[in-house]
């Protein structure tokens, strides 16, 4: 059955994918973002744009609106240690107007796209929904908040809301793909090797206790995630706040993603061994057993090669 959804930071990368999505099922959509970081060309045609603020929700939202997807945040890690205001400023303050907006609309039905940040360190991978969280980084608390601000609102007020966490999306859909300023995820960074735009890929540490030495890191597929986030419209019970880890379940290291950069461009792609970054654990993989047993989700685009080779398509059709 079609419905009519607002989606926050849907000019942005996995919004604008998730935005298209839902068009193509045959929702009503609106995009809801500041452009700041967002891009107007990311949002997907046939879908209403206003360009604003969640802090300003509420002069949009109306009883008309079955839900809301959020994706609205600022999102570099390392802007958030030196920046730690402008996180709780934005995400934590943005997302309880927005909880506000719905509430007093009576829009009650929310998909929150979190982060697996929110755990930190884990003592164990594949990462699970009942690992401790304890974020490392003003980003990954930010996320946390809010998701005990939904989990309140759930309880309190009958919201029905599904919190996704994942680490690394990737890959590209259709005209929409990453775009980033600065560009932080490392498949865009070695791609802008092969483009001539960097002369070489750091690789941070080659001494970890994985089979190449290098870090290992969840990879998904953009067009995967936004399943994922339809089937938790679907999925989402008034009053219950679902929390959903998206994974691989097996990840990749630094140096599979360099050299399957490598086989897709045709490029050598030289690297350079850094020194170690600090808060830098070996493996972040996720666990994905719970959104297969309550989401019904079943990614079909794990092959870290087609994930690139979109990737290279996109970046190649945006060179300048």
């Amino acid at each position: 059955m079609s419905g009519k959804y607002l989606v926050t930071g849907g000019a942005g990368y996995v919004g604008g994918v998730v935005a298209q999505h839902l068009l193509e099922a045959g929702h009503e959509v609106t995009v809801l973002d500041n452009l700041v970081t967002g891009f107007r060309e990311l949002v997907p045609e046939g879908a209403a744009f206003i360009e604003g603020d969640i802090r300003d929700a509420a002069k949009w939202l109306d009883p008309s609106y079955d839900g809301v997807l959020h994706f609205a945040a600022s999102s570099q890690v390392g802007e958030s240690v030196v920046k730690p205001e402008k996180y709780w400023e934005n995400n934590v303050g943005g997302s309880m107007a927005l909880l506000t907006a719905m509430r007093e609309a009576g829009v009650r039905r929310l998909v929150f796209s979190s982060t697996a940040a929110t755990y930190g360190e884990p003592e164990q991978v594949p990462i699970v929904e009942t690992a401790q969280t304890k974020p490392t980084n003003p980003y990954g608390a930010s996320k946390l908040a809010v998701d005990h601000m939904i989990g309140g609102e759930a309880a309190a007020h009958g919201l029905a809301a599904v919190s996704l966490r994942y680490f690394n999306v990737a890959g590209a859909y259709g005209r929409q793909g990453e775009l980033h300023d600065p560009e932080s995820h490392l498949i865009p960074i070695v791609l802008q090797v092969a483009q001539g735009k960097r002369e070489a890929i750091s690789v941070y540490g080659d001494d970890y206790p994985t089979p190449d030495g290098t870090c290992v890191r969840d990879y998904i597929h953009v067009a995967d995630l936004a399943e994922a986030h339809l089937l938790a419209l679907e999925a989402a019970r008034p009053g219950e706040h679902l929390i959903c880890n998206l994974g691989n379940g097996n990840g990749f290291s630094v140096r599979e993603v360099i050299e399957t950069v490598r086989q897709v461009t045709g490029h050598p792609i030289p690297e350079v061994v850094a020194p170690r970054r600090g808060g830098d654990p070996a493996v972040l993989v996720a666990s994905a057993a719970t959104a297969r047993e309550r989401l019904g989700w079943n990614p079909t685009r794990a092959d870290l090669t087609g994930i690139v080779a979109d990737a290279w398509e996109f970046a190649q059709r945006h060179g300048a």
